[in-house]
């Protein structure tokens, strides 16, 4: 077998394993091995940390959603990170008259790990519940993510982050959507039998004495404190009860912002510790690998499938896989055009495709923002909407 038709075929099999194959292995994984988590109700306090830039208009509506949830007699702090704000968000605390709520103003925008740093080691609750102020979190929430810890070997618990959907949304919505179902899908089954590289960053807790301090320039405090908590010896699980909701983007363009310095976190967690891919690297070196890092070679395993098919298109099989690779890029293209179906089961598809591409693209992009940008931290966010 000449070189070309062997290149091909690695080229499918790791877009298959990354998109297909991984999730496949770690739900057999999941079915196989579990590792139930002992849930009780237990007494563990908690200290609520929000890192916010120019976010005040939102965040007496979040603390109020926040202290009206089953649990919130547990929490013993909130703790409040200006990072550089000039919206004055002490006027919103104030209203809120409430003992437990402390400011920690920093007049420079930093980003949120320099905040992350400087609130971790003021807070006194056992546990740390992270969120981000946008979202709306359900009432139980709460109560699911303490639980979680009466098993000594939990030390990280994502929340589950739900889209709500309407009759309103785009077909990229729907896109966006199906592709989010996809990965807490993947994350429920590494927790099942194992650890989540990373929670979800809208809604996770951790053991206070778990947490390390990370890079001021780092992207994903939601990856790094879960890696470096289960470095510990202690587990990442995934509580789908621990609901907070958000409503999806509804153009691709305005999710492969938030997308792309995802990706670009991921590089620089290639970048500051390659070993956590290998074996013996990381006590989850393979979920990590699968799951965070390979996606970033998916755009170059899809360029090698279609020129690799193209080249040897003169035999049936390859013209096929060429043929099916254009029509589907071409679909997605004029969707992102604004041309072709918006609606049935073509626009869904059409949609999924379109962000399926943008993150190709992106994570492309995402290769040079991860090896040049000299701080992701403080990168503008994108609304969802």
């Amino acid at each position: 077998m000449s070189a070309l038709p062997i290149l091909f075929w690695f080229c499918v099999a790791g877009v298959f394993y990354i998109y297909a194959g991984y999730p496949l292995l770690v739900g057999l994984c999941a079915r196989l091995v579990p590792k139930p988590v002992q849930k009780a109700p237990n007494t563990f306090s908690a200290t609520i940390i929000i890192s916010i830039h120019n976010e005040a208009p939102r965040l007496a509506a979040k603390l109020r959603n926040i202290l009206a949830g089953n649990g919130s007699d547990r929490i013993v702090q909130l703790l409040i990170g200006s990072d550089g704000c000039t919206d004055h968000p002490e006027i919103a605390l104030r209203e809120l008259n409430d003992p437990r709520i402390h400011l920690v103003a920093c007049p420079e925008r930093r980003g949120k790990p320099s905040m992350l740093n400087d609130l971790i080691p003021q807070a006194t609750g056992d546990i740390l519940i992270m969120m981000d102020v946008r979202q709306r979190l359900d009432e139980q929430a709460l109560t699911a993510l303490l639980d979680n810890f009466s098993d000594p070997s939990v030390g990280v618990v994502s929340g589950e982050l739900v889209f709500e959907r309407d009759a309103s949304d785009t077909a990229a919505a729907g896109g966006i959507d199906a592709y989010w179902r996809y990965e807490k899908w993947i994350r429920d089954r590494e927790a099942r039998f194992g650890s989540v590289p990373g929670a979800t960053g809208a809604l996770y807790a951790i053991r206070r004495e778990r947490t390390r301090p990370i890079p001021a320039d780092a992207a994903l405090d939601d990856v790094l404190l879960p890696m470096l908590a289960i470095a510990q010896g202690v587990r990442c699980v995934f509580e789908p009860a621990a609901r907070i909701y958000d409503r999806p983007a509804q153009d691709a363009h305005r999710e492969a912002i938030r997308k792309r310095r995802t990706l670009a976190g991921n590089v620089q967690l290639l970048r500051y510790h390659p070993l956590w891919c290998l074996p013996g690297g990381h006590p989850i070196w393979w979920q990590f690998a699968s799951h965070k890092i390979a996606r970033l070679f998916s755009p170059f395993l899809l360029v090698g499938a279609l020129a690799t098919s193209l080249a040897l298109a003169a035999h049936p099989l390859f013209l096929a896989f060429a043929l099916a690779q254009i029509a589907a890029w071409s679909l997605a293209m004029l969707h992102r055009w604004n041309i072709g179906p918006r609606s049935g089961s073509l626009g869904r598809l059409a949609g999924w495709l379109s962000v399926f591409l943008i993150m190709q693209v992106n994570i492309l992009l995402a290769w040079w923002d991860g090896l040049t940008a000299r701080n992701l931290a403080r990168w503008k966010k994108a609304e969802a909407g």
